[in-house]
């Protein structure tokens, strides 16, 4: 079981740590909103991988519903992050001096996680990843009564220890950031959350012909 573990943690590792629209979010969240917000935000993405882990190992119907479904989550979510790319976009202008502890209630922790939690599960692409690496794993009853939930504990694991180390690295850089170059990050990775979610949702519509 702790083989299967830690190869699950592994696995968590591998698809959390690759730098997209969620690291840079949480990268974002814990510099203008401090450590605690941070951290949700990537618990919520381990949240999301733990669950995804826990469909592709096993082998749960749903997997094919999420994946037939694709297309329009994709959409959803690159929706989402274009709203949230403008939001931090326009957050930018503000020139008043930002402080952790009066961080607005939209950006409470709880709202993190769950922002954080939807936009992972909107990208199916995820699933595809975790089912190519699971399928070389062995986690039926060959290994063992309960095996593929060590697996998804693993993956979770996994997950959340990169976003505490990210979000730990974060924090640490925070006292070298003043305001005025806060507002240029709010602004560079607003505009880059705007274009990754637009195409996203574009990429999503056109293998729907909506366009």
């Amino acid at each position: 079981m702790m083989e299967i573990f830690l190869k699950g943690g592994l696995i968590g590792l591998a698809i959390a740590a690759p730098v997209g629209p969620i690291g840079l979010l949480c990268i974002r969240r814990t510099l203008r909103d401090g450590r605690l917000v941070g951290l949700a935000t990537g618990l919520g993405a381990a949240t999301a991988d733990g669950f995804y882990g826990l469909v592709a190992a096993t082998g749960l119907a749903v997997s094919g519903l999420l994946i037939s479904h694709g297309d329009w989550m994709r959409i959803g979510g690159g929706l989402l992050i274009l709203y949230l790319g403008i939001a931090t976009f326009r957050r930018g202008l503000d020139v008043q001096p930002h402080d952790p502890a009066k961080a607005p209630a939209g950006h409470a922790p709880l709202k993190a996680y769950g922002t954080t939690f939807l936009l992972t599960l909107s990208n199916p692409s995820t699933i595809l990843a975790f089912v190519g690496m699971i399928s070389g794993l062995t986690v039926g009853a060959a290994a063992g009564k309960g095996a593929a939930y060590w697996l998804v504990f693993g993956v979770f694991s996994g997950s959340a220890l990169w976003w505490l180390f990210l979000v730990s690295m974060t924090a640490m850089m925070r006292h070298f950031v003043s305001d005025g170059l806060m507002r240029m990050i709010d602004f560079l990775s607003g505009a880059i959350l705007a274009v990754w979610g637009a195409w996203m949702a574009w990429q999503g519509s056109s293998a729907l012909s909506l366009w």
